[in-house]
């Protein structure tokens, strides 16, 4: 991996595979003396299908942030207690993911390569929604590395 990666973006959803990238944006993390933003992209769109013309509520959006930030937090813990790596700083933002990894945060935190797992949908909703990452490759401001194996797997 080139020594020009410093400034990795990994957006997580929960799945294995987006941890998966988290662990090896780590490691070329550590190998580049780089540093990571992690990303949670809460996409409050989901719910537009089953509520109709409701609003979400305010509790079930501050459930969700207070979800993510437990999620991220932990996933920062994670990479200081395996791999003594604490260049890690996480972020929640709210809207569609494919705009918000590909364009929207990458001008905002400068970042010169995306680590994504290959897929955290299931067929059904690759189907309805289509597949971030495949967005993502195809229209980031930066270089785009997907994950599909863990990091025994090189």
């Amino acid at each position: 991996m080139s020594n020009d990666y410093k400034n990795i973006l990994v957006p997580v959803d929960g799945s294995e595979s987006a941890e998966r990238a988290f662990d090896k944006a780590v490691k070329i993390a550590i190998d580049n003396g780089g540093k990571i933003d992690v990303l949670n992209v809460i996409d409050t769109r989901q719910f537009i299908g089953e509520m109709q013309d409701t609003l979400i509520s305010g509790d079930t959006i501050y459930q969700m942030t207070q979800d993510a930030e437990e999620y991220l937090a932990n996933l920062k813990k994670w990479a200081k207690e395996k791999f003594d790596f604490d260049k890690v700083d996480y972020h929640i933002r709210y809207g569609s993911p494919k705009r918000i990894i590909s364009v929207d945060f990458i001008k905002d935190h400068h970042n010169d390569l995306i680590i994504m797992g290959a897929t955290g949908l299931n067929a059904v909703e690759r189907m309805l929604m289509g597949s971030v990452t495949e967005y993502v490759n195809q229209h980031a401001m930066a270089d785009v590395l997907i994950v599909k194996t863990d990091l025994d797997n090189k």
